[in-house]
C-alpha cells in the first residue's frame, strides 16, 4: 500500500463516552475514565476518584467498558495546545474501567492495515489539528465528537512503514520524556535542599525568625500607585511593536515568551515612575490567579510593571531568590492563599500581602542556599537546551510523516 488518504471510519472504530450524572457516582465499584485521567500522554487513574456501581457498569454501561490497549482521547474543553497531552493507552492492570463523558476511545479495525500507535501520532500532528479546526471554528478550546471524526481522513502507508515510523518517533519521544523527567528531578533536588537546610517552614524546627513579610519590605507598589485611573488611562498606551520600555505582565513571566510582550513609550515610562522594574523584584498577581508569585528576571531594557500585580523590594536581611523559593513552596502558597478573597474573582490586598508570614534564616544561610540553586539552574539550562533541540527533531519528523 502506498501513501494514500483514507477516511477514519474505514480504519478505526471509535466510541464516545456516556454522560454519567453526578448522582450516579459511588465510592466504590468500577472506576470512571474522565478527561482528568489523561495526563501527559498517559492514562493516570490517580487524578480522580469517581466510580459507578458494578450493577450499572456491567448492565446499562456494559458496552462502554474499556478493553486493554484501547486508545483514549479527551474531546471537550481542552485547549488546542494541550491536546497532545490529553490522550493515552489503557493498560490491562487499570481495568475494570468505564468510559465517561468527553472521552472517545479508538480501536483499529484491522491491525494488518493500521498500527494504533501510528494513529496516535497522527492525532498529535499539526495536520490533524488543522483538519479538526476547520470543522470547529470560533473557539480556542476543542469540543468535538464522532460526527466530526466521521468526516476526517489521514495519510496511510504500508503497515511495515508505519512500524518504522513509530519506532523512530518512539525513540525521540522517549528522549523528550527523559529530559522532562530530568528537569523534574532537578526541581525536586532544589526543594529537598531547602528542607535539608531550613526544615519545614510551618513547624520552623530551627527556630528562625518568623515575621510578616512587610517587616522586610523597602517598597510595595503597583501600576495604580502612579496616579488616578483617568491620568493613567490617558497617559499610557501599550504597543505591540518594540518601543522604549517593556510593560511587564505576569503572563510574560509565566510563559517566558518574549515575542509577544507589550511596550510603552518613554513618556509613559516616566509617568509610571513609581513602578519601574530593574530586575530581581518579587511580582505577585493581585487579581485572577491572586497570590501567584514571580521573580523578575535580569533585564537589559527599561521595564515597568503592568496592571493587576504588586511589586516588592526588600532590605538586605533577605535574599530575594531565597524568598522567591519560600513563597512558591507549598508552605508559601498556603500562607498567601489564606489572604486571598473572592468566590469568583480572586483578589489580594497590599495589607494582606504584607501580613504573609515568612521565616528568615541568617543571611549567610540564605546566600548559601541561593548559590546551590544557581548551580542547579545551570544544569537545568543545559537540560532545557537539549530538550528544546529534541523537541525540534520530533516536530520535524512529525512534519515529514504527517504534514
Amino acid at each position: 500500500m502506498g501513501n494514500e488518504k483514507v477516511i477514519l471510519t474505514d480504519i478505526v472504530w471509535f466510541q464516545e463516552g456516556p454522560g454519567v450524572r453526578n448522582t450516579q457516582y459511588t465510592d466504590s465499584g468500577v472506576k470512571l475514565l474522565n478527561v482528568a485521567n489523561l495526563v501527559d500522554g498517559k492514562v493516570d487513574l490517580s487524578t480522580s476518584n469517581r466510580y459507578i456501581s458494578k450493577e450499572e457498569a456491567y448492565g446499562k454501561y456494559k458496552h462502554f467498558l474499556v478493553d486493554p490497549g484501547d486508545f483514549i482521547i479527551a474531546s471537550s474543553g481542552i485547549k488546542v495546545d494541550y491536546f497532545d497531552k490529553k490522550m493515552g493507552f489503557v493498560d490491562e492492570t487499570q481495568l475494570p474501567l468505564c468510559m465517561n463523558t468527553s472521552t472517545i476511545r479508538f480501536k483499529t479495525l484491522d491491525s494488518n492495515v493500521l498500527n494504533i500507535r501510528y494513529f496516535m501520532y497522527y492525532l498529535k500532528s499539526f495536520a490533524f489539528k488543522e483538519q479538526l479546526a476547520r470543522q470547529i471554528t470560533g473557539s480556542a478550546q476543542l469540543n468535538f465528537g464522532p460526527s466530526h471524526l466521521k468526516k476526517m481522513s489521514m495519510p496511510l502507508c504500508s503497515i511495515k512503514k508505519q512500524g518504522e515510523i513509530c519506532e523512530q518517533l518512539d525513540i525521540v519521544y522517549h528522549m523528550i520524556e527523559m529530559r522532562q523527567q530530568q528537569l523534574i528531578e532537578l526541581d525536586s533536588l532544589i526543594k529537598a535542599r531547602f528542607v535539608e537546610m531550613f526544615g519545614d517552614p510551618e513547624t520552623n524546627p530551627h527556630g528562625y525568625i518568623k515575621a510578616p513579610m512587610g517587616d522586610y519590605m523597602t517598597l510595595l507598589t503597583d501600576f495604580s500607585s502612579n496616579g488616578s485611573y483617568k491620568t493613567l488611562d490617558s497617559g499610557v498606551t501599550m504597543y505591540d511593536e518594540p518601543n522604549f520600555a517593556w510593560m511587564v505582565r505576569t503572563i510574560d513571566l509565566e510563559s517566558g515568551d518574549m515575542t509577544s510582550i507589550k511596550y510603552i513609550d518613554e513618556s509613559a515610562y516616566e509617568l509610571l515612575g513609581k513602578s519601574k522594574l530593574f530586575g530581581g523584584e518579587i511580582i505577585m498577581n493581585k487579581i485572577g490567579s491572586a497570590g501567584k508569585v514571580y521573580l523578575m528576571p535580569e533585564i537589559t531594557m527599561p521595564a515597568s510593571l503592568g496592571r493587576n500585580a504588586f511589586m516588592f523590594r526588600y532590605d538586605d536581611r533577605v535574599n530575594v531568590k531565597y524568598l522567591f523559593h519560600l513563597l512558591t513552596s507549598e508552605y508559601g502558597q498556603r500562607e498567601i492563599q489564606q489572604y486571598v478573597r473572592g468566590a469568583v474573582t480572586k483578589t489580594i490586598t497590599k495589607n494582606d500581602a504584607r501580613a504573609v508570614l515568612i521565616i528568615v534564616p541568617p543571611i549567610e544561610l540564605q546566600n548559601e542556599y541561593v548559590a546551590f540553586v544557581e548551580q542547579v539552574d545551570k544544569s537545568k539550562v543545559a537540560v532545557q537546551k537539549a530538550l528544546d533541540e529534541t523537541q525540534l527533531l520530533f516536530d520535524s519528523l512529525m512534519q515529514k510523516y504527517f504534514g
